[in-house]
């Protein structure tokens, strides 16, 4: 696990990941650890989101993907879920104007079955107002898993086979990742993941294959800018093989 308290290197700003991605994880124990319920850690947590959006724009972050609700969330307890989905129509409703006005565009990556139609209006109002805006591209993982996506690239791919639009000899890594739901998104240069965990939790499976990975102790509710340079320092302290040739990420 990289100790970004250590960290000496100044941000070099030639050098910042063009394509950045968040497993926001540790709201609940944040709020654990102070005697809280849940959601006041997930509250917290959207706050968090705000200053890693804006601290993202600012250093040139082209692309952020943020993992805000994965398949799997559905497990959780009725009353976590509904306050999950409010504090997302909190951020939308309030933060939208906002992201507008900054040239962000918003897009939202993840199935579409099982969520409330207001939540759905909303993100396709997001969508539809931002869809123009070029400074940064903000993308929501919702309702999403990394295997789910793969098995509906695979459906697609293999409905055009059968459509007899498709030859089996045509498919190939390109293709496949234009059926993607990130489909015309760069694959993430750098994934964080905060709370000390170190997996990746179904998460962009398909697109992290060369990606560079940094976990932080830092529970998500805690997230700050320092913490994001801090990140991008380490990954600009890396050397990117690409599992063959040597790219250095500095200049």
């Amino acid at each position: 696990m990289d100790d970004l308290g250590n960290n000496t290197f100044e941000l070099n700003n030639g050098d910042i990941p063009r394509h950045l991605a968040i497993i926001m994880d540790g709201n609940g124990r944040w709020a654990q650890k102070r005697g809280l319920p849940r959601t006041m850690g997930h509250k917290q947590g959207v706050e968090a989101v705000r200053e890693a959006v804006k601290a993202a724009r600012d250093v040139g972050v082209e692309y952020l993907t943020l993992y805000s609700f994965s398949s799997e969330n559905w497990n959780r307890p009725e009353a976590e879920i509904t306050e999950l989905f409010g504090l997302l129509r909190m951020f939308i409703r309030r933060d939208l104007a906002d992201l507008h006005k900054n040239n962000v565009c918003v897009r939202v990556i993840g199935r579409k079955e099982g969520v409330p139609e207001d939540i759905l209006t909303l993100l396709d109002e997001a969508q539809n107002l931002t869809r123009n805006n070029t400074a940064q591209t903000l993308i929501i993982a919702f309702n999403y898993g990394g295997r789910d996506e793969i098995t509906d690239a695979v459906k697609r791919v293999a409905q055009r086979i059968s459509d007899g639009t498709l030859q089996i000899d045509e498919i190939t890594n390109d293709l496949v990742s234009n059926n993607m739901d990130t489909a015309g998104i760069p694959d993430p240069d750098l994934l964080i993941r905060t709370s000390g965990e170190i997996r990746l939790s179904n998460f962009l499976l398909w697109q992290i294959a060369y990606s560079e990975l940094v976990f932080i102790d830092c529970l998500w509710p805690d997230f700050s800018r320092s913490d994001l340079e801090s990140a991008i320092i380490t990954y600009q302290g890396r050397t990117r093989k690409f599992g063959g040739l040597v790219m250095e990420t500095g200049s």
